[in-house]
């Protein structure tokens, strides 16, 4: 081979001076014509000057590079550039130059009397040879400047004509000819040896490898390495051309046996930079001079070789070696690069290990990369298909299961790199089974094991990197011992002589003469032909016998493998009942690998030719077998699972009728394999290579004379084998036996083209073609997409075109399906046709065939389903009917659903216990409700009943979801319901359930959901007809009552609280307008009231007697300047009005002592605070309640114009007052932005003249002056109370804390609370706000609590008695947004793949904690305040959302009543009720108010309620369920209570009092609290047995998020019940199953119970002791037939015999006392536990002493004072009287017999006295543990008289001898009785 193709010279082409922008011209090149194999490469001049031609006023010293080009074939072409600069001759570009130079006069520019021009020599080869290239062109430049005696044109002649023997040349003892060959001279007296490698395929590098690490380092190397496999831009910058192409060099190096197939450019010239835009890879090497003109690139890696550093750009992602591999390929080029960092630490380092030198450096680096890829690639022979061996082997390499085998199907790393170009030119260029082999076929034939033992033994790996490293450098060095190289160099400094020879011009004609002479001489000489070494490619070890990395191979248990084995015996052994117990358990064992594969190799066993047919119940099992095995394949089908699968679907069969046999393929097509083109590829070319191996195997034994030995060789081997042994036997072959084979190998592939043809049909089309159920898989759309979602039951139609078909057949129908199916399968055969070469006549043949084949199956199929339909339906459970409420009806009949497991593990099985989801049953929509009732699908667990419902008024969120599971039946789509109840359902529906009723069934929801009108809600509707809901109009925004909701309004004189005379009955048709109803009705007068008498709230039932007797009488008192409608009203025409102002607010200020109304003539002035009736129609303020509590000295007119200052007309009232203190709690909306200016404004600013503002302004201080001067402490001589006046005297007021560590929060407490509000956070011991710097310096009368936001810039008056404290609150959106992040943490739809979103984490991303503890913190601020006698006004937003959660908190926590249940009552009605919260809009309750989405304001403050409740459960008559059930119910629309935004809505709407004559059912409950009345006189589930209330107690809990807790409302679930707040359906049932268990007493039973916290109700399964005891009391007073006693009346009966016990045996002891008192306890504590059998619980509950006891003793508790805080606990003796009465006792020596109290104690095995029955102090105690004996006794001297002997007797003890005497012997008997019985129970 030629060594040089070309050579030229070549010279700038006028250039301008320091310009690049010149270009080179060719003056001469050798030889003029091109070879015949060497094309010219265009273009070669902008290479030899990559940054440009340039003349330079200096003589640069001589440069060489290497430029690469790529030819169009790919050849690449080395063009070695040797360039010298020669001085300009003057007059060559003389003309250019002054022309320049005239031009640039005027710049100043002076033209340089000397000037140097670089010309080039430049070699172009197509060999890599740089050193001799060197060589070769510097000898040119030597003979040349040293003017040696030597001819140029012989020089270039030799050059030119040099030939070099082909690459893998012979060993090191060749003979001298060879040595010769390899040996040129260019006849100047030198001499050189070409180095030609022994192995062309090993890439020759040199140092370049060691050096590129040298410049970037181990890890920047490597990441150039994986960007360039996985097909990257990589860019390399450096300021020397040479480095730039050893760099580039060097990457190819390393990545061998994988070949760079993209562009490779090592050195772009500076013009051709816009190549750096291209979109495909590359790999391109630029000077740094062009450094700025790469910063664009966005997606291009930039490796600077000079700096060390490689820029990875932010939108580019390098997959890296996966993660083993990376970590000792790491170490490994460490140990080569820097041996001695292993021993830099060792004390006594063992000699220097000093890195190799640079070349063999290099050769161990490459030796680390080989070594990697042997890993990487291990065992890919075995993945090989050969489809054709003749002409030429077709090969193609099944990734998936190189993959699978590999278990590397995660590594996204190596995914890229089977993708990539490099890796298919691998696979065609390795694949051939029959050629020469190389190093790395040889490491993956041999050396797998010993790679394998390697990896964790970096030393023994380094000796096999080390020889390889030596293999390596011999085949770029095979002649280390030749002759020496002789080369003439230019004589030191020649270059900078003055005078230099300028390059003479050549003779073409002697340069061509040497040219044609070598050719004639090559032309007689023999060819040298290279020795073709070919041989068969060995294969290495089976990828089965590697074990993959992480060492698990097969996870499953021979178990688990035994199990399938014997459930498929069964069911072809018809024992369909041992296999119906074992499928669950198979079932889950599929999940695993090997069952899957031990599931195909067993069901291959029971096909015979072909065919197996099954009965009805045996296909069923094998087809759920099918399909659970490829449920968890993935598309690729890496384990060969669906591979195996695919010849058995076509096997199992089952006949339907005459002639009509259903496959197995019909029901297993749900799965994404089957549209995944590279699958069926892949199965493909695996039956084609089994067909070509066996179609070999037959001729083999037909040619062979011993077919006995020839099938034994040929048996054994391989595919790859047969193919080398067939490509060996080629050429020997005769044309026509070749032809022959061929043609059997076309019609082999031919044949499997239609038999997949047809395979793909049965799996592709669905059942029932005519109907497109699921067309919307994507599946056949595109070959390469691969859909995650399993779809039901057809994977056509995704195409919108229709396939043109040359068929007769047409079908209109089945068209869409059909053409799709035709086109997948077309797109397929054209591919593997291609491919595997098949000819064009039978390409169209298979075409024509196709659209056929599938016509016919699609008639095949239509039978098929037709009588599918006939079978008898495969037997499902029956659908359990839900139970329904009184005036609940089903609007539509039970869908058969599947309930599917949602991110809640504790059904699913994950946590322990068998999976109770997903669960089989129906789903009910009721008027009320959403219902699924059902059985759970694992059998074990399949007698269980799951119920999960939720109010249809709680829905928050519905969308459509498409679920796949493992059922007996396909599932079309599901629905995910969400409510805020926190319950989620998902369910997906059954077959069965047609679309269009799903469809139907989600448009009743809707309509359910948000009615029209308030009106369709459950609450209205209830016990009617609700099939439709009637649609009310919109009503105008202003509008008031009507004539019909008047009537209403007026209807009941029972209920009313209010009379006004007496109604005329004249008028019951009243007037459209309510205004003008108010004004007949009352006209403008005051409103006075009789004397009220509180009634005791102990009795609820005394209430509305006392109420109804009370009146409001009408004075005629009238301020004119209120007059809104001018009529005359005779007093005779005037009619009484009840029921406009609500009770609950009236009966609240009578008992705070506000609302003390007496005759308008005799009413008292000195009350401050009067009822205002200014807002009796609803005028002023639509939100607030008719009656309202303002100052005495403020007229109605003034509070008509006060009103508008205010958002929403909510002006500042009244709505509680401390008993104490006299402080009052007011309300109010924020401040309308004109409002705040006006109520700021300095009273000296100068105006034009007194505004109406100004006056609204002045009338607003007065009211607020009103409210301070109605304060006792401001009416005090001394004005304002300073801060040392009140700290002492508050400082001791009763409160209690959350914790009992109360000196820590005293310290921290100071008294001017009202600048804390202002807050800037500081730890506070109560998470309340820190005080800031103060200011003011006294204590103000009254804090006005606003918005910071809206009180920017207002400034504090410092002689105004109130103090304005603006806080930062939350808004509303603020509460929605956190609560729908509650829901999803609390009740995730699916598991998390996070492992950092726990449901800590998510539950703290929704901030919920954050805002509860903000409401806690201002709530508990202002208790403080009212506490300490300074009232406070709370101002903010509307005044309807966080306003009413503060002012609620606040009384709960100041007012003891309000912790009761009637006072709790009372609270909500007024607070939230009355003043007007929006229920009805914030829980999105009709269609209008359906956008602005669902805000559980209230539930919040419940939330903040369960909190105090937490730490105080001793304050609080109701439970933590009585929380719960409000939750519950405030959302779902059963009662009326919580309807609508405020009373006027409820007057209006005629809701506002039900009559009692009224209800029709009754078991309809129209009130939360007249339903909660009536379950609480039945059950204790709402009473707190530890309500134990303190006088007079204010509660001041902890806010800091530490201190709270999750409600379990919001996680906890019963999955047996359903939720327990529709109290009747659950316990209004009777439990035949418990009275069965106690009947049936015949068999021991088991005591124990397993309990599943989501299954079971744990309160009624487990309850706690009291209930018990309750509950065991009634099953014995109906076991006696006595009458049930209610519960309460049980529960007061103990605690008054408790108390009068307690008030008879109390004292106060040390001795006995129990103290019970922790640092983390935050209450008093009482511990309720279930007592053992026989033990009994005795319980004081009162004011006094509160104990307990518990199955280890007693526990006993009685608080003296507030200031043990829950942590003291006094004993008394009352409950453990086992025996008492009076004994006569022998004192000590020489004392006389005395009557005493004895109280025999078996709980505390005492026997005590006392002097009489009424004495606390024990005089003295005998404890029977020491007591010998109890004996009949005599009577000794002092005996009383007149009682019979055997009233006496004796006790030992160890001590001493007592003598007692009984009042008779009876007496005394029962004495000994006693006793004994003690101590024998002892």
């Amino acid at each position: 081979m030629s060594f040089v193709s070309l050579l030229m010279v070549i010279v700038p082409f006028s250039p301008p001076l320091g310009s690049s922008d010149g270009q080179g011209r060719i003056l001469q090149r050798f030889p003029e014509k091109d070879w015949e194999d060497n094309p010219f490469p265009q273009g070669i001049e902008l290479f030899c000057q990559p940054n440009g031609w340039q003349l330079y006023t200096e003589r640069q010293p001589p440069a060489f590079f290497v430029a690469v080009l790529t030819d169009i074939n790919s050849e690449r072409h080395y063009c070695a550039c040797f360039t010298f600069w020669e001085e300009v001759d003057n007059s060559q570009p003389q003309k250019s130059l002054s022309s320049e130079a005239d031009e640039d006069d005027d710049s100043g520019i002076l033209q340089p009397a000397q000037l140097f021009a670089p010309k080039s020599l430049v070699l172009v080869s197509r060999l890599d040879h740089t050193d001799v290239f060197r060589n070769c062109l510097g000898l040119i430049y030597t003979v040349h400047i040293d003017g040696l005696n030597v001819q140029l044109e012989n020089l270039i002649g030799n050059l030119l004509t040099c030939v070099i023997p082909i690459a893998g040349g012979s060993q090191p003892d060749q003979d001298e000819k060879e040595e010769s060959l390899r040996t040129i001279t260019l006849g100047a007296g030198d001499r050189q040896v070409i180095q030609t490698p022994i192995t062309d395929s090993l890439p020759v590098s040199g140092c370049s490898v060691a050096q590129l690490f040298r410049q970037l380092g181990i890890i920047n190397v490597l990441y150039l390495f994986c960007a360039a496999l996985t097909e990257h831009k990589i860019l390399f910058l450096s300021s020397s051309y040479h480095r730039l192409t050893d760099a580039c060099r060097a990457l190819l190096a390393i990545m061998f046996p994988l070949k760079y197939s993209f562009t490779y450019v090592p050195i772009l010239p500076g013009k051709l930079l816009e190549v750096l835009s291209t979109p495909t890879p590359f790999i391109i090497g630029v000077n740094s001079f062009f450094r700025s003109e790469t910063q664009e690139l966005l997606d291009v890696i930039i490796a600077d070789l000079d700096g060390g550093t490689v820029t990875i750009p932010e939108c580019v992602h390098i997959s890296l070696l996966p993660d083993p591999l990376l970590h000792q390929t790491q170490t490994a080029l460490s140990m080569v690069l820097d041996p001695e960092l292993e021993i830099a630490d060792h004390a006594f380092p063992q000699g220097s290990t000093q890195p190799s030198s640079p070349k063999i450096q290099d050769k161990e680096i490459r030796a680390v990369f080989l070594w990697l890829f042997a890993q990487l690639f291990q065992g890919y022979r075995w993945c090989l298909h050969i489809i054709r061996i003749h002409p030429e082997p077709v090969i193609r390499f099944h990734k998936a299961a190189f993959l699978g085998q590999r278990s590397l199907t995660e590594d996204d790393f190596l995914m890229k790199v089977l993708d990539g170009m490099a890796f298919a030119g691998f696979v065609s260029e390795r694949g051939p089974p029959y050629r020469a082999i190389d190093l790395f076929d040889d490491l993956i034939a041999n050396e797998v094991e010993r790679i394998r033992l390697e990896e964790g033994n970096p030393h023994k790996m380094m000796n096999h990197v080390k020889e390889l490293a030596e293999h390596l450098f011999k085949n770029e060095n095979p002649y280390p011992a030749v002759a020496m190289h002789k080369v003439q160099r230019p004589s030191e400094g020649s270059h900078l002589q003055l005078h230099q020879m300028i390059f003479p011009h050549l003779d073409e004609v002697t340069v061509q003469l040497f040219i044609d002479h070598a050719a004639a001489k090559l032309r007689s000489a023999p060819p040298a032909v290279k020795v073709e070494k070919n041989c068969m490619v060995p294969s290495g070890p089976p990828l089965g016998a590697i074990v993959d990395r992480n060492g698990n191979v097969l996870a499953n248990s021979a178990r688990r493998l035994e199990v399938v084995r014997n459930c498929i015996t069964y069911i072809f052994e018809n024992k369909m009942l041992e296999a119906k117990k074992l499928l669950p358990a198979v079932l889950r064992a599929l999940k695993g690998r090997a069952a899957r594969q031990c599931l195909t190799q067993e069901l291959n066993l029971h096909v015979q030719q072909n065919r197996a047919v099954l009965d009805d119940q045996q296909f069923d099992y094998v087809v759920r077998m099918m399909n659970c095995t490829l449920q968890d394949c993935s598309h690729m089908d890496e384990y060969g699972i669906a591979a195996a699968l695919l010849p058995l679907v076509t096997a199992f069969c089952r006949k339907l009728g005459a002639g009509i046999t259903q496959f197995a393929y019909s029901c297993v097509q749900e799965h994404t394999v089957w549209t995944n083109m590279q699958f069926w590829e892949a199965m493909f070319y695996s039956d084609v290579q089994n067909h070509i191996r066996a179609l070999y195997i037959e001729v083999s034994e037909h040619e062979l004379p011993s077919p006995d030995q020839g099938e034994l060789v040929e048996e054994d081997k391989c595919a790859l084998e047969i193919a080398s042994e067939q490509r060996r036997l080629w050429p020997t072959l005769s044309k026509e036996k070749q032809q022959e084979l061929i043609q059997k190998e076309e019609s082999t592939v031919f044949s499997q083209a239609i038999h997949y043809a047809n395979r793909m049909s049965y799996l592709l089309l669905p059942l029932d073609t005519s109907k497109n159920r699921l067309l919307r898989s994507s599946g056949l759309g595109d070959v390469e997409s691969v859909s995650n979602s399993y779809v039901t039951n057809s994977i056509a139609g995704s195409m919108a075109e229709s396939y043109d078909t040359e068929s007769g057949f047409e079908d209109a129908e089945t068209s869409d399906v059909a053409n799709s199916v035709v086109r997948f399968i077309n797109r397929f055969v054209d591919k593997v046709c291609n491919e595997s070469g098949v000819t064009n006549e039978h390409l169209k043949a298979l075409h024509t065939m196709i659209p056929d084949i599938v016509q016919m199956h699609i008639e095949t199929l239509d039978a098929v389903h037709r009588e599918s339909k006939r079978l008898p339906p495969i037997q499902k459970p029956k659908l359990l009917r839900p139970a329904l409420l009184a005036g609940e009806e089903l609007m539509m009949d039970g869908l058969r659903v599947y309930l599917i497991a949602d991110g809640r593990e504790e059904a699913t099985g994950v946590l322990g216990g068998p999976p109770l989801l997903p669960a089989e049953g129906a789903i009910f929509l009721t008027t009320y409700r959403l219902i699924f009732k059902g059985t759970p699908s694992d059998p074990l667990v399949a007698e269980q009943v799951v119920t999960r419902s939720f109010p249809v008024a709680s829905l928050t969120k519905e969308k459509k979801i498409s679920i796949s599971l493992q059922m007996d039946q396909f599932i079309q789509e599901g629905l995910q319901l969400r409510s805020c109840t926190f319950q989620l359902m998902k369910i997906a529906f059954d077959e069965e359930v047609a679309s269009d009723l799903a469809e139907v069934f989600r448009k009743h929801i809707h309509k359910l959901r948000y009615p029209q009108h308030v009106r369709g809600t459950f609450a209205f509707t209830v016990g009617q007809s609700s099939k439709l809901v009637v649609e009310h109009k919109h009503k105008e925004k202003n509008q008031s009552l009507n004539s019909w909701q008047t009537n209403e309004l007026f209807h009941g004189l029972k209920s009313g609280v209010l009379t006004m005379g007496r109604m005329n009955h004249s008028t019951t048709t009243l007037s459209k307008n309510l205004m003008k109803n108010a004004k007949k009705t009352i006209g403008r007068q005051y409103v006075t009231r009789k004397k009220y008498t509180p009634p005791t709230w102990e009795n609820r039932g005394s209430i509305q007697s006392q109420v109804d007797e009370d009146e409001i009488s009408v004075s005629e008192e009238v301020d004119q300047s209120s007059l809104t409608m001018s009529s005359t009203i005779k007093s005779s025409d005037r009619q009484t009005m009840s029921n406009v102002v609500e009770r609950a607010c009236c009966r609240d200020y009578q008992r705070l002592g506000l609302g003390t109304l007496s005759n308008s003539l005799t009413r008292s002035k000195n009350e401050p605070f009067r009822i205002s009736t200014v807002n009796r129609m609803y005028t002023v303020c639509r939100s607030y309640p008719g009656l309202l509590i303002v100052p005495q000295s403020i007229p109605d007119s003034t509070i008509q114009r006060i009103s508008r200052c205010y958002r929403q007309n909510r002006f500042p009232v009244v709505c509680w007052r401390n008993s104490r203190t006299k402080a009052v709690l007011l309300r109010s909306a924020g401040l309308h932005g004109k409002g705040v200016a006006g109520f700021f404004k300095s009273p000296n600013a100068p105006s034009a003249g007194p505004s109406q503002a100004d006056s609204i302004s002045l009338e607003q201080e007065k009211y607020l002056h009103a409210i301070i001067s109605s304060m006792p402490s401001y009416s005090d001589t001394s004005g304002r109370n300073t801060l040392s006046g009140f700290t002492s005297a508050h400082m001791s007021s009763s409160g209690k804390w959350g914790s009992i560590r109360v000196s820590g929060r005293i310290s921290s407490y100071n008294p001017d609370i009202g600048t804390r509000l202002a807050g800037k956070d500081s730890p506070q011991a109560n998470g309340g706000p820190s005080e800031t710097h103060f200011l003011r310096q006294q204590r103000a009368h009254l804090y006005i609590i606003g918005d910071k936001s809206q009180l920017k810039g207002a400034k504090q008056d410092s002689f105004q008695q109130w103090e304005v404290v603006p806080i930062e609150v939350f808004d509303v959106r603020q509460v929605k947004t956190s609560f729908k992040k509650l829901m999803k943490a609390c009740v995730p739809s699916s598991s998390s793949l996070d492992s950092n979103m726990t449901f800590y984490r998510c539950l703290e991303e929704s901030e919920w904690m954050c805002l509860l503890h903000k409401v806690l913190q201002v709530s508990v601020l202002v208790v403080e305040l009212l506490d300490t006698g300074s009232s406070v006004m709370v101002s903010l937003e509307d005044g309807w959302d966080i306003t009413t959660q503060v002012v609620s908190l606040v009384q709960l926590l100041s007012d003891p009543y309000y912790r009761t249940f009637d006072g709790f009552r009372l609270l909500v009605e007024k607070e939230w009720l009355s003043f007007g919260h929006r229920f009805s809009h914030r829980g999105a309750q009709t269609m209008t108010s359906q956008s602005s989405g669902f805000t559980p304001v209230f539930l919040q403050f419940l939330d903040c309620v369960h909190q105090i409740h937490l730490q105080f459960p001793m304050e609080f008559e109701f439970s933590q369920y009585y929380l719960k059930f409000l939750a519950y119910h405030y959302v779902s629309n059963r009662f009326r209570t919580f309807l609508l935004d405020s009373d006027y809505e409820r007057i209006e709407l005629g809701v506002m009092y039900e009559e009692k004559g009224e209800r029709k059912n009754p078991q309809v409950y129209k009130s939360v609290w007249d339903n909660i009345d009536r379950l609480n006189k039945k059950t204790p589930i709402f009473f707190n047995y530890m309500f134990s209330p303190e006088d007079g107690e204010v509660l001041k809990p902890y806010s800091c998020i530490s201190n709270l807790k999750v409600w379990e409302f919001y996680t906890e679930e019963t999955l047996s019940e359903g939720p327990s707040y529709d109290w009747e359906l659950i316990h209004g049932r009777p439990e035949t199953t418990e009275e069965a268990e106690r009947q049936d007493t015949s068999a021991p039973k088991s005591q124990r119970k397993i309990i599943w916290p989501c299954y079971d109700n744990k309160s009624k399964v487990e309850p706690d002791a009291i209930t018990k005891l309750f509950q065991e009391l009634q099953s014995l007073e109906v076991e006696l037939g006595q009458v049930s006693e209610k519960w309460k009346d049980t529960w007061d009966k103990i605690k008054a015999t408790q108390r009068t016990e307690t008030k008879l045996e109390h004292r106060h002891t040390l001795s006995t006392s129990l103290l019970m008192s922790s640092n983390l306890s935050h209450h008093r504590r009482v511990n309720l536990q279930e007592s053992g059998v026989g033990s009994s619980l005795n319980l004081t509950l009162d004011t006094e002493s509160s104990s307990t006891s518990t199955p280890s003793g007693s526990m006993v508790g009685g608080r003296p004072s507030t200031s043990t805080l829950y942590s003291q606990f006094q004993t008394t003796e009352s409950e453990h009287r086992s025996f008492e009465g009076i004994l006569y006792k022998k004192g000590a020596l020489l004392k006389p017999w005395k009557p005493r109290w004895f109280v025999l104690d078996k709980t505390k095995h005492q026997l005590r006295y006392y002097e009489n029955r009424q004495d606390k102090d024990c005089k003295g105690v005998i404890d029977l543990a020491e007591v010998e004996s109890v004996t009949p006794g005599t009577p000794t001297m002092g005996a009383p008289k007149a009682i019979d002997e055997k009233a006496f007797f004796d006790l030992k003890t160890t001590k001493r001898f007592y003598n007692f005497c009984a009042q008779d012997s009876h007496n005394a008997q029962l004495w000994i009785d006693s006793i004994q019985s003690c101590l024998s129970d002892a």
